[in-house]
């Protein structure tokens, strides 16, 4: 078939060429294609590293608590580092989702709803504390109050923190409904109170009878003198909850992420692991939390339509 001089050809970029020349400019053209595909194998490779915190405390307290974890970082990957706490566990989701931040320290429930959003990322370590790669949540009652035992929930209000939450949500509402029978969307009153030290706060005022938190962070805050132990009670523990995973963005280029890999698990400096609340890092995948996947069963989550 012969084409005029300067036909509009139904090629890639849909542009006007010269068919006299056109088997060199197709050439052109897929050569430049394939540069386009070596870039992306390549991977992403930003001079910043923008790492997100849990939005699980104040954010100016943890961003300048994780000064030293931001020198180390810088230190060690050889890049600037931004720290970013987002508002809620939705927005860093969002962030994660967008390709707003490259890596992040996830609650494990929030990290399974991250991957149902954006497959591509990658947990890929796992706070370790007490030797455990795995933690508690723990289910608390004020002390004067007329809870006492799991049972005595039944028609009261019971706090928990943000909706995405696994220790201090998901976790114990399903400990609840498997072990006594109580669901919250009839049972008893759920209140989402946001970050977990402000369900402990609320316990410890009365302002809710009873309420649910990671047990780590109970523990901290206890020994900070947040919390009184002789004003809240212990009703129980959860099950091992797999810990905070360490993502991310599975388009950053090769080395990078194995730069990134090993200075996580490489972490030693107890000052610099104090950000996290644990003793260090250890491996993990994916399938290592396919257990909130069956929490969230237990609950009738879907979590595709979670937000």
């Amino acid at each position: 078939m012969k084409y005029p001089p300067f036909a509009r050809l139904d090629i890639p970029g849909d542009c006007y060429v010269d068919t006299s020349s056109f088997i060199e400019i197709c050439r052109c053209r897929f050569v430049f294609g394939s540069a386009s595909l070596v870039a992306v194998a390549q991977g992403k490779n930003p001079d910043t590293l923008r790492v997100a915190l849990l939005p699980d405390e104040n954010a100016t307290t943890l961003i300048q608590n994780a000064q030293p974890l931001k020198e180390y970082l810088q230190k060690t990957l050889g890049k600037d580092i931004e720290l970013i706490v987002t508002t809620d566990y939705s927005s860093m989701i969002e962030a994660m989702r967008f390709g707003r931040i490259e890596v992040a320290y996830f609650g494990p429930f929030s990290y399974v709803l991250a991957k149902s959003k954006a497959p591509a990322i990658e947990p890929f370590a796992v706070g370790v504390e007490r030797g455990s790669p795995t933690y508690q949540s723990v289910m608390i009652a004020n002390a004067e109050g007329p809870v006492k035992r799991l049972e005595d929930i039944r028609g009261q209000s019971f706090g928990f923190g943000d909706q995405a939450s696994t220790s201090s949500h998901l976790s114990p509402r399903a400990h609840i409904l498997k072990k006594t029978g109580l669901d919250g969307e009839k049972d008893y009153r759920p209140v989402h109170l946001g970050a977990h030290d402000a369900v402990a706060r609320a316990v410890q005022a009365g302002q809710v009878p009873a309420g649910g938190l990671s047990k780590p962070i109970l523990d901290v805050l206890v020994k900070k003198g947040t919390i009184d132990p002789t004003k809240i009670i212990e009703l129980d523990l959860s099950a091992p909850i797999p810990n905070y995973p360490m993502v991310m963005q599975d388009n950053l280029a090769p080395a990078l992420k194995e730069q990134i890999r090993s200075a996580f698990l490489n972490m030693k400096d107890p000052v610099v692991l104090k950000s996290f609340r644990v003793e260090g890092f250890a491996p993990t995948d994916d399938a290592a939390y396919d257990v909130l996947r069956e929490t969230a069963a237990v609950l009738k989550l879907d979590i595709g339509k979670m937000k």
